[in-house]
């Protein structure tokens, strides 16, 4: 028998889950036990192919349409969870879009609106959204999706990394004042994680990326999806405030 408690089984909803980080992290936290919102904006056949996998291991899915930069949407994609599963418990805000690389020179700042729309307004709208039914239970998980740019400041890339290190300090803020309701907010800033996006990477750059790392090799979905899992269970009840880089030791 074992010496620890099993994790709480909560309602959980994971933004962007149809491929990518976002799917991998579905799976896992349906694996732990908890009911999964699978939601997705426009990839319809993969939020039904993470469903029907996670159905086939024996857990809880439901995949629900939704742009989480949307209110109108957002009340809808709640309103729809609490009908299939109840009250949402963790909220994991992934949901990402196109992220160009361009000199400072060549933005417009339609392309610096464009990610704090999703890093920042959609986190907000969701939290919102979801937060008078924490309070009431006395308990719940934020976790967002961060990014080890927000410490390594890349060059020409500079709307993203000011959108991605907003995100740090919503976590710090919304962790102290939340943290009277047994609500915590995390962060967990991954490192460069080849995903479907990144089809076509030269392997030489995968390859220049990994050897800069104290662990000499790429990570994979899966490192990510581990360090959500633990946030988001009994085991880290008192951890709130904090950005937890999983990158292979590329930033400390």
């Amino acid at each position: 028998m074992s010496a620890f408690p099993p994790t709480t089984r909560r309602t959980a909803l994971v933004t962007g889950a149809s491929q990518g980080l976002g799917r991998v992290i579905a799976l896992r936290l349906a694996a732990a036990g908890h009911r999964v919102i699978v939601n997705y904006f426009s990839s319809s056949a993969a939020a039904e192919t993470t469903i029907t996998e996670i159905r086939a291991a024996g857990g809880q899915a439901h995949a629900v349409r939704a742009d989480v930069r949307d209110a109108g949407q957002i009340s809808n994609l709640v309103d729809e969870t609490h009908r299939v599963f109840g009250p949402i418990e963790v909220v994991v805000h992934n949901a990402t879009g196109p992220q160009p690389m361009q000199r400072l020179e060549d933005y417009s700042w339609s392309d610096f609106q464009a990610q704090l729309d999703f890093f920042v307004k959609a986190p907000v709208l969701l939290s919102q959204a979801t937060l008078a039914a924490m309070k009431q239970a006395g308990n719940g998980r934020i976790i967002l999706i961060g990014s080890e740019v927000a410490d390594l400041g890349n060059a020409n890339f500079s709307a993203y990394v000011a959108a991605k290190a907003a995100m740090v300090g919503l976590a710090r803020a919304w962790a102290t004042e939340l943290g009277p309701w047994q609500i915590t907010v995390n962060l967990v800033a991954p490192g460069w994680i080849p995903v479907e996006r990144h089809a076509g990477t030269p392997e030489a750059s995968l390859k220049s990326y990994a050897q800069g790392l104290p662990l000499q090799r790429l990570g994979v979905p899966a490192d990510i999806a581990g360090a959500v899992a633990f946030l988001a269970s009994d085991e880290a009840a008192f951890i709130t405030g904090q950005c937890l880089a999983v990158n292979g030791g590329n930033t400390f």
